[in-house]
């Protein structure tokens, strides 16, 4: 069975950079060889988004549109999922990430800034950043699970069935989508800090493995959030609250 499809990255100038990539999770690439973010700054049309970064437009849409002549896997094609299939994979994909990595790269990063905190004092700051995150995220996790994700099944089931859906249900479903929009904001900040103060995760002559190490794993930790909080960001939280 032929497990690709065809699609277009026909973009407008209005077209949000996290719309772009939510049809066509094969724009991600494109936005992410130039520096533009499509999970928590999705709201920004990609004709602003490529000013913002110095680059031109119609040179990135070329690329959008070269993008798209290449086979999508349909195991990528995430729009299409139904909401509660795309509400489990975020939590056996991504959160199982979080909850394995997010110790180890505070223990690593808690150890380099004392090993070279006096010579690289970044390190300091980029620890006590990313001990404040992993426990925000930590909690946001426990939210998604406990009250979005079984909303949003309950919500899709209703649904299926014809049934309509109770007005304090959906206004609490708002809510909860408000917030975690918000805290997706603050962790976006957060990890945009970590990466200004490792220089784009520029590893100094200077120092041990276990920096190196740590600083691959930091990089790892933001490219798993980017598709993370744009699965939710642009496609979960965008479908659930209609």
């Amino acid at each position: 069975m032929d497990k690709t499809v065809k699609n277009s990255v026909e973009t407008t100038d209005s077209e949000t950079v996290g719309a772009v990539v939510a049809r066509d999770y094969r724009a991600a690439e494109v936005l992410e060889k130039y520096g533009i973010d499509f999970c928590c700054g999705g709201n920004v049309p990609l004709e602003a988004a490529c000013r913002e970064k110095g680059v031109d437009p119609q040179a990135v849409r070329r690329e959008l549109e070269q993008a798209a002549e290449r086979p999508l896997d349909r195991s990528q094609n995430y729009d299409a999922w139904e909401l509660p299939f795309l509400a489990d994979y975020i939590v056996n994909t991504h959160h199982a990430y979080l909850r394995e990595s997010i110790p180890t790269i505070t223990a690593y990063s808690q150890k380099i800034a004392e090993v070279h905190g006096a010579n690289h004092p970044e390190v300091i700051e980029i620890a006590a950043i990313f001990r404040k995150v992993g426990g925000e995220l930590m909690l946001h996790l426990q939210k998604e699970e406990e009250e979005l994700f079984p909303a949003v099944k309950r919500l899709a089931e209703l649904r299926k069935q014809g049934a309509g859906s109770e007005a304090q249900e959906i206004a609490k479903l708002k809510e909860i989508l408000a917030d975690l929009s918000h805290e997706h904001d603050d962790v976006g900040a957060a990890v945009h800090e970590i990466r200004r103060l490792a220089n784009n995760y520029t590893v100094p002559g200077d120092v041990c493995n276990t920096f190196m190490v740590t600083y691959q794993k930091l990089k790892d930790f933001e490219d798993d959030l980017h598709k993370h909080v744009h699965l939710e960001n642009n496609i979960l939280f965008p479908k659930a609250a209609k």
